[in-house]
């Protein structure tokens, strides 16, 4: 029997790739050996994600990211000295994504006929997982290297259909966690460009303000593709009660993150462990629980597990080892409560419905 399927909504895969020098094709255990004796970033030898673990967790369909900051002079953020330097980037990170498709290993996916190829791939029990490509809906998290709005119709060109206005600190379009304020006139226009082309706004990292302006404004699909829940961690960073009734009242799907900072308050980044704490994958269901409790079914949760988010085991839930591990969320629901129907829609439902709907 089949494990199910599972559509993680935010992987920033192609960036683990190049600026953390992974090559994602190969096994988890060889891709931390080679990173065994390397001390620049907290994660080394810890990483969670690979190409052969989502295929193992039959995680067939993500959101893929493209990221990379502008950081404007006087800022503490890392990023780029310019939008130029970012753009390039970004292509160097469409150029990862389209390596991992000429070796099989991924498929881009822009469209229902798409979609429904893949789905069909990978319901088909004669073909073995470790042999169907993982698809990937590209998406763009925080537009600072979009150098103008001419840039965004060429992204949608080669096949972006997902974008955030913002990421951490001061954004060009839009301010991100851990600032205030409105979006910037660049924003507003970019907002404009994105309804012509119905592409999917994603309302991550936007301030308390900019997420208003942003659900008033946009017309289009609107997804919130990796947040956890204020009332159980009260930081900005989270979706406030109010905030889940707007997104749920627009038909959005939120999808939950595995970041033990956004799951438990007690977390503080390089400090904190996982395992003393005893954060478990089970903490996550409580801020599942809380939003089907404000939406009154399971129609707005899911995952997008973030879990090669610059972090891996450091700062996971200690139960986790690597992303096939998202299977355990099946046990794990049913003894919360959970019907079949709930998990389906979990796991890849609530998803494929929003696409459906935002492509139709």
């Amino acid at each position: 029997m089949q494990k199910p399927f599972i559509v993680d909504a935010h992987l920033d895969l192609s960036m683990n790739a190049l600026e953390w020098n992974r090559d994602l094709s190969r096994p988890l255990s060889e891709i931390r050996q080679r990173e065994m004796f390397m001390k620049d970033r907290p994660d080394r030898g810890k990483g969670t994600v690979c190409l052969p673990e989502l295929r193992k967790g039959r995680v067939g369909l993500v959101v893929a990211t493209q990221l990379a900051r502008y950081t404007p002079p006087g800022s503490a953020l890392s990023g780029w000295n310019s939008p130029q330097q970012a753009w390039a980037t970004t292509q160097a990170q469409l150029c990862w994504y389209h390596e991992m498709e000429k070796l099989g290993e991924m498929v881009k996916i822009t469209n229902l006929n798409q979609l429904d190829a893949h789905l069909a791939l990978w319901d088909d029990p004669t073909v073995a997982d470790d042999h169907k490509p993982v698809g990937y809906i590209l998406s763009l998290e925080g537009a600072d290297s979009l150098v103008d709005i001419d840039y965004l119709h060429a992204a949608h060109t080669y096949g972006l259909r997902a974008l955030g206005l913002a990421h951490f600190g001061p954004g060009r379009y839009a301010p991100g966690t851990k600032m205030e304020g409105p979006l910037t006139s660049k924003g507003l226009e970019l907002l404009k460009e994105m309804n012509a082309l119905n592409l999917i706004l994603d309302i991550t990292h936007l301030t308390d303000q900019g997420f208003i302006q942003a659900m008033d404004l946009y017309q289009g699909p609107i997804w919130a593709s990796h947040h956890n829940v204020r009332k159980i961690v009260p930081n900005q960073r989270q979706l406030t009660d109010e905030q889940i009734k707007l997104l749920i009242n627009r038909g959005a799907v939120i999808g939950g993150m595995l970041d033990c900072w956004a799951m438990d308050i007690r977390f503080i980044d390089t400090i904190s462990d996982p395992w003393q704490l005893d954060i478990r994958l089970e903490h996550l269901v409580d801020h599942w629980d809380h939003i089907c409790q404000i939406a009154g079914n399971t129609e707005h949760i899911a995952i997008g597990s973030d879990l090669d988010g610059i972090f891996g085991t450091e700062q996971s839930p200690w139960d986790l080892n690597s992303i096939a591990d998202l299977q355990k969320y099946e046990g794990i629901l049913e003894r919360r409560g959970y019907t079949p129907l709930d998990i389906e829609n979990i796991f890849h439902k609530n998803w494929l419905r929003f696409l459906r709907k935002a492509w139709s």
